[in-house]
């Protein structure tokens, strides 16, 4: 209920006024990077970069309410379109997948060349969750110094977990629902790059793991499906992240079970909360001390505050607390 919810309902398109970037890749494939930019920004204040999910854009409503959220709170905002995606269709020749974490990180060097020395707090959500982590567990100890954080929503830390137990909820739905937006998704990407070879689709796939096998893995070079997830998978790279990280995800999660994060081994650096409501990116909450029903929008706010050096840090960091603590809807784990 959540999940729907969350999808369908409570949902208010935000005017775009953002100031798109197309940000070259090394491999020539380019990326719509959407700047939400407050009017009263100045070089080195406080910088956020939200990556979405599988089958989003800019426009997530996630990325919409973050970004009005955060600017409104003097945070300039980056949404980025991964790979393919959103205004992005067209401009890349390789697929998006999971396991694209340089695609971030490419990102992230181009906003730093954009705002020298700000603070810069990295959020992802569902699938660009995954991606975030597994790039902070990439860098280790070599993360660039103005990263303050990163932050994952419903991360599916395990893909291959993830993808049996969306088989079996509700009977395949959201499985079959996720795959007929994929095989949308292909025939748009045939349309806009024409001279882009794909394998057909055989008849009859309804599963992420099938779409998975036949399509993601061969034209992303590995060898199956199971490779694929073991390789893109950010799980193993938790216990390697040297920079402060929070975990946020639901038990009530379709699609990102808590079993998911049983055999990751968590770095110090990086905190685990389990709330007992919220879906896979839900998070609605019927009355709140928060000015809207999503609560989540205002955890991302707090903790991308608390983050920033100076004398935000530490009101904005009492603020979460208390949230987290107070709130009939989250009860925390580590």
């Amino acid at each position: 209920m959540q999940t729907i919810l969350g999808c369908y309902f409570f949902h208010q398109e935000i005017p775009y006024t953002a100031t798109r970037h197309l940000v070259t890749l090394k491999d020539g494939d380019q990326i719509a990077l959407h700047d939400d930019r407050p009017q009263k920004w100045q070089p080195n204040d406080p910088v956020a970069l939200l990556v979405h999910g599988l089958g989003g854009s800019h426009k997530s409503g996630y990325m919409q309410r973050c970004a009005k959220k955060l600017n409104a709170h003097g945070v300039r905002v980056f949404r980025m379109d991964l790979r393919g995606c959103g205004a992005g269709i067209g401009l890349a020749r390789q697929l998006c997948h999971a396991g694209r974490s340089q695609d971030v990180g490419e990102i992230i060097a181009d906003i730093n060349s954009r705002c020298l020395n700000s603070p810069l707090a990295v959020i992802g959500f569902s699938m660009g969750a995954n991606m975030v982590l597994k790039l902070a567990g990439e860098w280790q100890c070599d993360a660039p110094e103005n990263v303050v954080g990163v932050m994952g929503v419903a991360p599916p830390v395990d893909l291959n977990v993830c993808c049996t137990h969306v088989e079996t909820v509700l009977r395949g739905v959201y499985d079959r629902s996720f795959v007929q937006g994929m095989k949308n998704y292909i025939a748009l990407r045939q349309r806009s790059t024409p001279d882009v070879l794909t394998p057909e689709i055989p008849f009859g796939v309804s599963k992420i793991r099938d779409f998975d096998s036949h399509i993601t893995a061969p034209l992303s070079g590995f060898a199956n499906a199971i490779d694929y997830y073991a390789q893109a998978s950010s799980g193993p790279y938790l216990e390697k992240i040297r920079i402060p990280t929070l975990i946020v995800t639901a038990k009530d999660d379709p699609i990102v079970p808590v079993v998911a994060f049983q055999d990751s081994k968590l770095s110090p650096f990086v905190r685990l909360i389990v709330a007992d409501g919220g879906g896979h990116l839900g998070y609605i909450a019927a009355r709140s001390k928060d000015a809207d029903c999503r609560w989540l929008d205002w955890r991302v706010v707090d903790w991308t505050l608390s983050r920033m050096p100076g004398h935000l840090a530490t009101a904005h960091w009492q603020v979460m607390q208390a949230r987290v603590k107070t709130h009939p809807g989250v009860q925390h784990s580590v």
